[in-house]
């Protein structure tokens, strides 16, 4: 399946006349068998896609919350190969939510590009994000993703103009990753206004949908974003909730689970909301 999944997700969302809600969780965060219960959770809560980091020790487009989810994954001993596992894991019970990869290249190089992009596929993983490798350094690793149909999807920012868009869009499949606010993850909340425009010059540069991230932190947000992207992503908010039931001494299972549900319904009713 593999791209085919992500490219069916989407197909479905525009003749439901709606866009995605992506909910990104760290691996192993806070353990293993509690990142799985996560993630198999995550569908029925209203998640159309998945994007599932893996630890690494140096995030650099990182704000605080997903650097210390990382930790955890890591203290946890979560590597690409076990998140790979994790995700094979979710994928036996699930065989149409799309999963996303997201990480970093360090991991990915000392696997070993054709080995990863081989377990991958294996693992049921239908794309990879991996934030700090420019395109021009892409060659091997997208050659590695396209031999196993696995969709190597890239980032879009606000200072991205039309020449680097359109490099940006070179081999890149399935979505479109715009970031929505210049800095770290969970710092800067997206600001609609300037979202919209670029969404739309994003999408006419690649011919792909366009998710927005990087600043989703409301269900009032997620909707505003909704309206105008093909799918909002939410990540710091999640694992923030995992930080404050570790604090409070809580199951954090539910926790994610009910925020992932508020944030999505938000995303679900947005467009209904504007034709009423």
């Amino acid at each position: 399946m593999t791209t085919a999944r992500i490219d069916a997700r989407f197909a479905a969302l525009r003749a439901a006349g709606r866009a995605g809600f992506v909910a990104y969780v760290m691996a192993g965060d806070p353990t293993r068998d509690e990142a799985l219960q996560i993630l198999r959770g995550l569908p029925a809560a209203g998640a159309d896609l998945i994007e599932l980091g893996f630890p690494f020790s140096d995030p650099m487009a990182e704000g605080p919350p997903i650097q210390r989810a990382a930790l955890r994954g890591l203290k946890a001993g979560l590597t690409l190969k076990g998140t790979l596992a994790l995700a094979a894991d979710f994928r036996a019970g699930d065989a149409d939510t799309p999963v996303i990869l997201m990480g970093y290249l360090n991991p990915i190089e000392s696997y070993g590009y054709d080995a990863f992009a081989r377990d991958a596929a294996a693992a049921g993983v239908d794309g990879v994000i991996v934030v700090d490798c420019p395109p021009e350094e892409a060659g091997p690793l997208s050659d590695a993703l396209d031999a196993t149909s696995v969709s190597l999807i890239r980032l879009a920012t606000p200072t991205s103009d039309d020449a680097r868009l359109k490099i940006i869009a070179e081999r890149t499949s399935g979505f479109v990753y715009y970031v929505s606010v210049a800095g770290v993850t969970g710092v800067k909340e997206a600001q609609t206004l300037s979202v919209a425009p670029a969404v739309e010059r994003v999408r006419r540069a690649s011919g792909l949908p366009v998710a927005v991230g990087f600043g989703v932190k409301t269900p009032e947000r997620a909707a505003e974003i909704a309206r105008v992207a093909d799918a909002v992503v939410a990540g710091s908010v999640l694992v923030d909730e995992v930080a404050a039931a570790l604090e409070a001494n809580e199951p954090p299972v539910p926790r994610v689970l009910a925020r992932v549900k508020a944030l999505a319904d938000a995303v679900r009713g947005a467009r209904v909301a504007e034709t009423v």
